[in-house]
């Protein structure tokens, strides 16, 4: 395994409601290391605050307490401005609903987070589909999610989240809202994609049979990882 340290999570502490009587602690001192190249999957009961973690390693929230690393660099103090580009350049997000445009196409929705990047249109066109075509969906560039099946959908969300080569990528129930069979072949064409350009990946998901296919499996457990 590659020793070095893309993402270091030390002592996560989050509570929701903490200035009111029912106060909600979710995260009670996380630790969490994730290497470059791996891949490793997060179990957690519902409620458990992984989606929490995620947002937080990914700079979308900020904890109470504790610190998030991005290789080697201490990322909470910085401001919103320098937060926006590591998120932008260094982090990928898959969500359990894909969350695509619906106005724009496929091959569009890939390219629209490179060109905000500063990418070129004609570079960011070719990323977009050189990533369509490894996931088999280039024939389907130019439609629309509406006109896109579920499994379809979320492995053009796949695209997206790489298209700006992050190192990391964080996914929060990436196949959560497929049935079992596309789930299967859609976790197969991310994990192959994940494996290809040299991610790290840290996947929250609830089944067991996917998370064992992953290099290591932690469990998020009364806000600790077990």
């Amino acid at each position: 395994m590659n020793e070095t340290v893309v993402l270091e999570i030390s002592q996560l502490q989050k509570t929701y409601n903490k200035y009111l009587a029912h106060q909600v602690p979710v995260l009670r001192g996380v630790d969490l290391t994730l290497h470059a190249g791996e891949v490793v999957g997060m179990i957690a009961p519902s409620g458990a605050g992984k989606s929490t973690l995620l947002h937080i390693a990914g700079l979308l929230d900020t904890p109470d307490a504790g610190d998030v690393r991005l290789n080697g660099r201490s990322v909470l103090g910085l401001s919103d401005r320098a937060r926006t580009a590591i998120r932008c350049h260094e982090v990928g997000f898959i969500y359990q609903f894909h969350h695509l445009l619906p106005e724009f196409s496929a091959l569009e929705n890939i390219m629209l987070p490179q060109l905000v990047n500063g990418q070129s249109q004609k570079q960011a066109k070719s990323t977009a589909s050189d990533l369509l075509e490894q996931m088999g969906l280039l024939a389907r560039a130019d439609h629309r999610p509406a006109a896109l099946s579920g499994g379809e959908q979320q492995r053009v969300a796949f695209c997206r989240a790489v298209a700006n080569g992050p190192k990391l990528l964080l996914a929060d129930e990436p196949t959560g809202n497929l049935d079992p069979e596309t789930s299967d072949q859609v976790f197969e064409v991310l994990m192959r994609l994940v494996r290809e350009t040299g991610l790290s990946a840290l996947i929250a998901t609830h089944n067991m049979k996917l998370a064992a296919r992953m290099d290591r499996v932690v469990r998020l457990e009364a806000g600790r990882i077990a």
